[in-house]
């Protein structure tokens, strides 16, 4: 008898667990859409992995991924300024080097 206890309490302490974590409430989410989409899926599986995909933690490779590429977005837009500022350097030294030949014409 005292296992049977220790089994239900063990059960309702997990219970619990999900319950607070909020597991509950998405399976269940999940589960009344699956039962509410007019033309059932060929995969049930496929469409709770779908899903609950959506609300799952970020993979840490996408993270660093994402890092990276606003990083590179930085550099990007530093080599363009840095490029509009030589580009306007090379304007004026052609300016400089036209009018100097013109003038020892």
């Amino acid at each position: 008898m005292a296992h049977y206890k220790a089994a239900d309490s063990k059960r309702e302490q997990f219970r619990r667990y999900l319950e607070k974590s909020g597991v509950l409430d998405t399976l269940t989410k999940v589960l009344v859409a699956l039962y509410e989409e007019p033309e059932k899926p060929n995969s049930a599986l496929d469409f709770l992995k779908h899903h609950l995909g959506a609300s799952a933690p970020e993979n840490p490779e996408i993270e660093a991924l994402r890092l990276e590429v606003a990083e590179m977005k930085e550099k990007y837009e530093a080599v363009l300024e840095e490029n509009k500022k030589l580009k306007t350097k090379v304007k004026v030294y052609l300016v400089f080097l036209s009018s100097f030949i013109l003038r020892n014409k």
